[in-house]
């Protein structure tokens, strides 16, 4: 995207994926007060961006990014997926 030049502001982790060194040794409390702090950092990035583009490998969609598609469509910007999405009845596939 970047090469297509576009201006990309991209996740900072992946928490499900290759990044457990940033969870591990953290005690119940920072763990809750870090998630959050991450959860409105990306609706901050959301907010500066046009659209997004949702990174759903093998058309997974985690409950933190359900969260964030669901801000997205009330600000009626697009939201683009990676694969198709694997159809939960949850409405983000319309």
């Amino acid at each position: 995207m970047t090469l297509e030049g576009n201006i990309v502001i991209s996740v900072g982790l992946f928490g499900h994926s290759g990044d457990n060194e940033v969870w591990e040794n953290m005690d119940e409390g920072t763990l809750t007060a870090t998630k959050a702090m991450l959860d409105d950092m990306h609706k901050a990035k959301i907010d500066m961006a046009d659209e997004i583009f949702v990174i759903n490998v093998d058309g997974y969609i985690g409950d933190s990014t359900r969260s964030e598609i669901e801000y997205v469509k009330m600000t009626g910007k697009a939201v683009r997926f990676l694969e198709p999405i694997v159809d939960m009845g949850d409405g983000f596939d319309d």
